[in-house]
């Protein structure tokens, strides 16, 4: 692999999502650091009204804040019968950035009057790739499910464990994290980016 990038940023202060990241790059030949690390304090404002448009702009706004290579995600969830709400507002939703129990709430008052086999939803996820210049790699994952009333499991966070996978037969927050990558809008999202990342480094001088 080329002698540079060595670090790769992970460019989320949101530490479950940190977490969750971290263990989908293990393995990389780079040293995948937390955006913790670095002596930044601030954050990108995620003014888009796309899934792309926000991970691109917190990859490059990270990746010139560290002055190193940055992988940044923008996800959240696309419930059919809201006219994919909340979408890109999914984290902040009800308000304050993060509220997972308020913006639960809100999805289910949103939903109270919607039967449960007209609930389908999809997670969706973007995640960028930037050096200091400019984004260099997109990809993008998604995975269906149904929003049920009662909450299951304490895995994951956000709105899992209200995200039922008919497959599985359990919620989102009920898989173990191994399971959970599997499928998962983030896993295949950064499995798709290592793949394109590989595909890179064997373009760029060693």
């Amino acid at each position: 692999m080329p002698s540079s990038p060595r670090i790769l940023v992970v460019g989320t202060r949101n530490a479950k999502k940190c977490r969750e990241m971290c263990e989908l790059l293990a393995g990389l030949p780079l040293d995948v650091r937390p955006l913790t690390d670095f002596p930044f304090d601030g954050s990108v404002e995620e003014t888009g009204d796309t899934f792309e448009a926000n991970a691109a702009a917190k990859a490059l706004g990270y990746a010139r804040a560290t002055g190193h290579w940055c992988v940044a995600d923008d996800s959240g969830l696309e419930v059919d019968a809201l006219g994919g709400r909340p979408g890109v507002l999914s984290a902040r939703w009800a308000g304050a950035d993060g509220d997972d129990d308020a913006n639960n709430r809100k999805l289910l008052e949103e939903l109270r009057s919607v039967p449960l086999g007209l609930r389908q939803a999809r997670y969706v996820c973007v995640a960028v790739l930037a050096s200091t210049a400019a984004p260099l790699i997109t990809a993008r994952g998604s995975c269906p499910g149904l929003i049920v009333d009662r909450p299951s499991g304490r895995g994951g966070f956000g709105y899992d464990p209200y995200f039922y996978l008919p497959e599985r037969g359990c919620t989102m927050a009920q898989l173990r994290p191994e399971d959970k990558h599997a499928i998962s809008h983030r896993g295949q999202a950064l499995r798709d980016l290592r793949q394109k990342l590989t595909e890179l480094f064997a373009t760029l001088p060693g």
